[in-house]
């Protein structure tokens, strides 16, 4: 829309147009109600006090170049970009900082992919004081100790997952919303990968690989494999569920793993295939049968994890629900920031701002956390 276009709906001039633009003439109430109406977005979005990031759409114009899913994914990324924008405005707002421990960005040209992404995600677990064990909550661990902002959106079914660097934010992360828990904690991993060593490019991961993958991704599925199944820790655990079963490799112990590790059953498999700790065609001997991980799963009374329904990094909510909190927001904005209806902002608020705990006779009790101490 050309400014002569503007004014004329706004019914002024364009010169008057231009000066509200400018800042030396001041916007009137009805003025801005009509404005939101002809750019077709909300007046507290016009009213915002930092600038939006700047381009994240312009990043990813190239990698959807060769997408099938290329019109889909543009109005996907166009909703990532308004995320990171209100994750900004927010910030702005509070007069906060953004936690992050972000690692220099690491070198691996000329080295073997997969020695390099082992040796990486070893550096990497001992930096964050991971250990060798499971990762009880990978989302949690890359928000809070490492900075990453995670977002938890619909994608078409073929992607696994978006990743882009802006400097407002820093590292950003999509994963996609309607994969299980199993595939979401391997996608983040593997975006992990991109971050620590291809921070400036943007990433669209797609569910199945090329034949001849680039080595990047060779060294990212390589470095998810091994940061979230460690050699030490995998193998320790292995041999144990292999004792408990008098020495034998069964299906079981490979479930059992796999619901360990939160990763897929066939993960799993590969890992231990690589490591060869199983035979090299274990995985292909399990589907010629039709092995079904779900089903076998249930049969051994261990149930699959909850996939999360938070869509928006918990530093984002928490941000959201301290300023309503402080009445620095109003309730319409707190659910436009929750990107949900009033009923849904309040539920989640409560969910934010409470906690459970014990009372002096044992009994549960619920602490607001918002309410002043006396």
């Amino acid at each position: 829309m050309t400014q002569q276009q503007a004014s004329a709906a706004l019914g002024v001039s364009r010169p008057l147009l231009v000066a509200i633009e400018k800042g030396t003439r001041e916007v009137r109430p009805e003025e801005l109600v009509r404005l939101a109406e002809i750019y077709g977005k909300p007046v507290n979005e016009l009213l915002r006090s930092a600038a939006p990031p700047v381009g994240i759409g312009g990043q990813f114009r190239t990698a959807l170049g060769s997408s099938p899913d290329a019109d889909e994914l543009s109005r996907l990324i166009s909703r990532l970009e308004s995320l990171a924008d209100d994750y900004v405005d927010l910030i702005h707002r509070s007069g906060g900082t953004l936690p992050d421990r972000y690692p220099a960005v690491r070198d691996i040209r000329h080295l073997e992919p997969e020695q390099a992404a082992e040796d990486l995600a070893s550096e990497e677990r001992n930096r964050l004081g991971l250990g060798d064990g499971p990762v009880p909550d990978l989302r949690e661990t890359l928000e809070n100790d490492v900075g990453l902002r995670i977002f938890v959106i619909p994608l078409p079914s073929a992607v696994a997952g978006l990743f882009v660097y802006i400097e407002l934010l820093g590292g950003c992360v999509a994963i996609n919303a309607k994969h299980p828990p199993e595939r979401r904690n391997w996608t983040l991993a593997h975006e992990y990968a991109h971050f620590l060593v291809a921070r400036h490019q943007v990433e669209i991961t797609p569910v199945r690989r090329a034949p001849r993958a680039p080595e990047i991704e060779q060294f990212a599925d390589a470095f998810a494999a091994s940061f979230l199944m460690p050699r030490s820790g995998l193998t320790r655990r292995f041999h144990e569920l292999k004792r408990g079963r008098g020495g034998k490799l069964t299906p079981a112990v490979l479930v059992q793993l796999a619901h360990v590790y939160r990763v897929s059953v066939q993960a799993t498999t590969l890992r231990l295939q690589d490591l060869k700790l199983i035979p090299a065609a274990t995985w292909n001997r399990l589907s010629d049968h039709n092995f079904r991980a779900r089903d076998a799963a249930r049969l051994l009374g261990i149930e699959s994890p909850e996939p999360t329904s938070d869509e928006l990094p918990l530093h984002y909510r928490v941000l959201a629900a301290e300023l309503y909190a402080e009445g620095e927001i109003t309730e319409g904005q707190l659910a436009g920031y929750f990107h949900t209806d009033r009923v849904g902002a309040r539920t989640l608020y409560e969910s934010l701002m409470a906690t459970r705990d014990v009372a002096a006779d044992g009994s549960s009790q619920v602490i607001d956390l918002a309410e002043s101490p006396a």
